[in-house]
């Protein structure tokens, strides 16, 4: 048996290495010539290789993983380049009343601060009173609007849900994105209830999760699974697929290969492309699927020069707020080495579903708004950064939205003909739930009957 994979991002990656790990045959595509997809570190040396460097993360930041995951990473070797968050970044702060105000991070700082109103406060502890049911096709603003208040959407989940999805929660479902909250309020009727058995539930050392990335960056893992597997095509494209009687005839632009099962690792776009001629309802909806743009500027100042005193993980910007960015990332604040002592790095992100329309200003545009942003928010007193850099996604992050949750069931379908989707728009968007479904298809592919249905 062999099985065809397209796409190398961090899910086709893992799926190839637990296929390989198995001993299954298998064939993985990539288009492009690096692995990795989104996950890309740049170190950056502005005055020359014996100078200053700057460590650039232009897509995900850090991954979140309990014991199990760290002993896979062990595995490929990676424990000795492992760097964990530091104890400081544990602290949110969210802009508001004209300034970055830490966000309650516990029962005390909840009750007896004055980041949420007295409204809210009761909304939260009336909570586990409330009765009503979440409705078929809920989304998020609509959820925790229903069970607790306005303010807490405003001011915490939609920073929230713009910071992982760079989505709005007013169109992302509860349903597609946090379904544990809906089983909550079912099984306990409650989701603070709900929160509080599954924290004492997962009280263990196994479950408790860290945060860390790799001392050159991210990119370290994609790199590390790429060295290991023995079937990789870089720069060779997958042009289409075809159903055989016995499995799928893969084209690429150097030649035809057939494999008896095949997965999709691909984003939207390029699955609907592939999909279209045997599946084209299906490849209508995949078109439709949003992913809106984001753009990562970094900026570098003195530490003499920055007033504020940067002890958390970052700022983010409620959009009713109306910032100019969707937040601003400490990154010398959570990892060392991202900069020269003497210095601080920001990350901000720029665009998401609700300010899809700051990105497309040119580059000294964003860059300059940016820095006027960070010297108004954490009072920085130089005229302009010791160093600045933009990097731009057109399509960043996928969607959890009613159009979304409507392929799913077709996507689930074409199993039947050894088709398989593996890919952060079907079943979880993070990284740690990529490398998660991954191992987990790897074990269906490896124990699957083989049933063709034509």
């Amino acid at each position: 048996m062999t099985i065809g994979i397209i796409g190398a991002g961090i899910s086709g990656l893992t799926l190839a290495y637990e296929l390989q790990r198995r001993g299954i045959a298998y064939h993985l595509w990539e288009a492009a010539g690096q692995a990795g997809g989104y996950i890309r570190s740049q170190r950056d040396w502005p005055d020359g290789p014996s100078g200053r460097n700057y460590l650039r993360e232009l897509g995900p930041n850090s991954l979140l993983g309990d014991a199990e995951l760290l002993n896979w990473l062990d595995e490929l070797g990676l424990t000795p380049e492992l760097t964990f968050s530091q104890p400081v970044s544990k602290a949110r702060f969210i802009f508001r009343d004209g300034k970055y105000r830490q966000l309650p991070s516990g029962p005390p700082s909840l009750l007896f601060g004055n980041f949420f109103s007295w409204k809210t406060k009761l909304a939260i502890l009336r909570e586990r009173n409330n009765k009503t049911v979440s409705p078929p096709g809920e989304t998020l603003g609509q959820f925790f609007r229903r069970r607790f208040s306005s303010e807490i959407v405003d001011y915490a989940l939609g920073p929230f849900v713009a910071g992982i999805y760079a989505g709005d929660p007013e169109q992302l479902l509860v349903s597609e994105t946090f379904p544990s909250l809906l089983q909550y309020e079912k099984e306990y009727g409650s989701v603070l209830r709900g929160l509080i058995k599954s924290q004492s539930a997962g009280g263990s050392a196994i479950g408790r999760r860290q945060s860390f990335s790799f001392r050159e960056g991210m990119q370290m893992l994609p790199n590390a699974l790429a060295a290991k597997l023995t079937n990789l095509s870089l720069n060779e494209a997958v042009s289409s697929i075809s159903p055989t009687p016995n499995g799928w005839e893969v084209e690429t632009n150097t030649g035809t290969t057939t494999v008896d099962k095949l997965v999709l690792a691909v984003g939207t776009d390029a699955a609907a492309r592939l999909v279209d001629q045997r599946y084209p309802d299906l490849a209508r909806t995949l078109q439709a699927i949003t992913y809106p743009p984001m753009t990562a500027v970094h900026s570098a100042y003195k530490r003499a020069d920055v007033r504020h005193p940067l002890n958390g993980f970052g700022g983010l910007n409620p959009a009713v707020e109306g910032r100019f960015a969707a937040g601003h990332i400490w990154s010398s604040s959570i990892f060392t080495g991202r900069c020269p002592d003497d210095e601080v790095l920001f990350t901000t992100f720029v665009g998401g579903q609700t300010g899809a329309h700051n990105t497309r200003h040119p580059d000294s545009v964003l860059a300059h708004n940016v820095h006027k942003e960070l010297v108004d928010g954490f009072g920085i007193t130089a005229a302009t950064p010791v160093y600045q850099s933009v990097f731009r996604w057109e399509r960043a992050i996928p969607q959890y939205d009613a159009t979304l949750a409507s392929a799913k069931e077709s996507v689930k379908a074409m199993e039947a003909d050894q088709l398989f989707v593996c890919a952060n728009w079907y079943g979880g968007v993070s990284l740690s739930d990529c490398i998660g479904k991954s191992r987990k298809l790897a074990d269906q592919l490896a124990v699957k009957p083989f049933i063709k249905n034509f």
